[in-house]
């Protein structure tokens, strides 16, 4: 798939025009700044400072293995938080109104083992404009040949059990991340459909800070804990399958859900409808109502606002959506939402099942043609 995509709307339908000008107004009335408030400060403190005091008490050597392998564990889920709750926002410029800012905040990503730089180019600008197209949203493509997504992907037998083991794999994303995903995306030609040509600073910044990463979390523990080589490495792995497992678990839930779309574009290479639409069919909120998943998840449990409004801040996600889904319903359009996170999680189970299921019945088909 090489050709460039547009989104033709063709009944010219005013929905995000609407959606856009009842948020303006809400935030104009309220007298209130579309950027980060105290409490956004407040997540962004409590967070670093957890994951730093994690890592303290695990480098100061004063806990037997067992409590250091809950500590690690612990450290990764805390990665997660700190990429959901702070680098998000700022690589995406909502964080806080000055530039400046937003790019110090974005630099703790190196601090979780992932670079900026890739994830400002594969996330805000090709799973946000293409979300959910095979061959352009490489979000989807989380284990390819192992986990179909999309009814546009190449089937194998394996893909009927895809719903058994495919919690696994989720684990380790974040291991695939550090050691394998940045460098591959860098030396890309293109990451989806668009092309890639760095500045040279940026190979600086990748090898430099993917070097600090290795020697932060696995040299300087060898050299200070009174542990041996392979429970280190345990400890590490262990951090990074809890952290992956978070992960992978809010964005599948936000998109790979019953009622979400995988468009497939017509002839002409072009999905036929307007981009805010197009956000709307192909993503979906879970657990909006809970506190606690708006506190960890860094709004991401209202994704649905997240696409259509990545340059608010994530703390106003709750002011906002009661107006994005009345705009929603208004205009006739979907607005998908499970009401808990078990019920999403179901709902992405069943899912993976069914496309494992087509897959394994398209072989069938195959193979009997052939015969």
């Amino acid at each position: 798939m090489s050709q460039k995509l547009k989104f033709i709307n063709k009944n010219q339908t005013p929905f995000f025009a609407t959606a856009r000008k009842r948020v303006e107004i809400y935030f104009k009335e309220k007298g209130v700044s579309k950027n980060a408030n105290s409490s956004m400060w407040g997540k962004a403190v409590f967070f670093l400072t957890g994951f730093v005091s994690i890592y303290l008490l695990i480098i100061l050597n004063i806990f037997n293995p067992l409590v250091m392998l809950a500590l690690s564990t612990m450290l990764g889920v805390f990665a997660a938080f700190i990429g959901f709750n702070i680098c998000h926002d700022a690589i995406h410029g909502s964080f806080s109104g000055s530039s400046r800012v937003n790019k110090l905040l974005s630099r703790v990503f190196y601090m979780i083992g992932a670079n900026p730089y890739l994830w400002n180019i594969s996330h805000n600008i090709v799973h946000h404009t293409y979300t959910n197209i095979n061959g352009h949203d490489e979000d989807i493509e989380v284990a390819p040949g192992l986990i179909r997504l999309s009814e546009d992907e190449k089937v194998n037998s394996l893909q009927r059990y895809q719903h058994l083991y495919a919690f696994a794999l989720y684990g380790l994303a974040s291991l695939m991340w550090v050691f394998r995903k940045d460098f591959k995306k860098f030396f890309q030609k293109k990451i989806g459909q668009h092309a890639l040509q760095h500045p040279k600073r940026e190979y600086y910044n990748l090898f430099i800070a993917k070097f600090l990463y290795y020697f932060m979390f696995l040299v300087l523990p060898l050299m200070v804990l009174d542990v041996a080589w392979w429970q280190v490495m345990i400890g590490f792995v262990a951090m990074h399958l809890a952290e992956g497992v978070v992960m992978g678990l809010v964005f599948q839930l936000a998109h790979v859900v019953e009622g979400t779309d995988f468009p497939v574009p017509n002839e002409d290479g072009n999905i036929e409808e307007a981009w805010a639409e197009h956000q709307l069919r192909t993503t979906a909120n879970f657990a909006p109502q809970s506190t606690v998943a708006a506190f960890l998840l860094g709004g991401l449990n209202r994704q649905i606002e997240h696409h259509l409004f990545p340059k608010v801040c994530h703390i106003h996600y709750p002011a906002i959506s009661k107006i994005v889904q009345e705009t929603a319903l208004e205009f006739d359009l979907p607005y998908i939402a499970s009401p808990t996170f078990g019920a999403a999680l179901k709902s992405h189970y069943r899912t993976l099942r069914r496309f494992g299921k087509e897959a394994y019945q398209e072989q069938a088909r195959v193979a009997a043609m052939a015969a």
